[in-house]
Parts: structure tokens; sequence; C-alpha cells
């Protein structure tokens, strides 16, 4: 890892049932849950899941936006999901992904073939969303 590089670090969504959140992306995603345990305690605010190991996703209750003072009008902000967030995946991980997803009956797009992202052209993509409507993209450029 090199440190004098921009990354992302975090995304947060907002979600109805942060814990719920949480499983649906460990079960579908392979996602590993952060501070679950200490969020029932009530010792912190939202759990996360981990995406790797420099990038999460942390999954806030809605009525958190009334906290959320950084800027001007930035308590307005929940309930208004991103447009979507993109997870770059191995193929194996896309495919395997994809019948998981339909296993579960969560509707899925079709196939898109050869989208531009940050690692130029990818092979295939699709979105689906997660319980509380935010779109998530999956894609490999393998």
């Amino acid at each position: 890892m090199t440190e004098n590089t921009t990354r992302l670090d975090h995304v947060v969504l907002w979600v109805r049932d942060p814990v719920a959140a949480a499983g649906f992306y460990e079960k579908n995603l392979g996602l590993e849950p952060l501070r679950l345990t200490e969020y029932a305690a009530g010792t912190v605010s939202f759990p996360s899941v981990r995406l790797n190991e420099e990038t999460i996703l942390d999954l806030a209750r809605h009525s958190l936006a009334a906290r959320m003072r950084v800027v001007p009008g930035a308590d307005e902000s929940a309930g208004h999901p991103v447009n979507h967030v993109c997870l770059s995946l191995p193929a194996h991980d896309f495919d395997a992904l994809r019948a998981r997803l339909e296993e579960q009956s969560v509707p899925v797009s079709e196939l898109s073939h050869d989208s531009y992202g940050a690692r130029g052209m990818a092979r295939r993509s699709f979105y689906f969303g997660d319980p509380d409507g935010n779109i998530i993209e999956a894609r490999h450029y393998d």
C-alpha cells in the first residue's frame, strides 16, 4: 500500500436497519461486518462492512441525518442515496454474486459489456439494489 496516493476510504449509505443491511452485504457480497456488537450495545452510531483492506461502507440509519451538520444542508441528505456504488470483482466472484442474488430473488439488470470505469473497459457489469434502495453496480475487468 502506498501512503501518498489518493484512495477511496469509505462511502456512507443511508439504511433503515443497519444490522439487516450488514447481513445483506455479508450474505450476498461476502463483506465482513464491522462494529455490529458495538452498535447493538449503543457505543457506536453505526456499523460498517469491509470492502477491502482500505475501504469500508458505513451503514447509517436515516435518523443520524439530524446530527449531520458538517456543511450547511448536509442534514437533508438522508434518503438521498448516491446514484450508485460500483464494486470491481474477479470474474468468478462476479458470476457467484449474480447467482446468489438471483437465488435470493434480488432483481438484477441485464449484463452490460465494455463499460468504462477506473481501470478502463470492464468486460461485464450489472446493477442491483440493496434493501434500502441503494444501487450497486458489480463489474469485472479480467
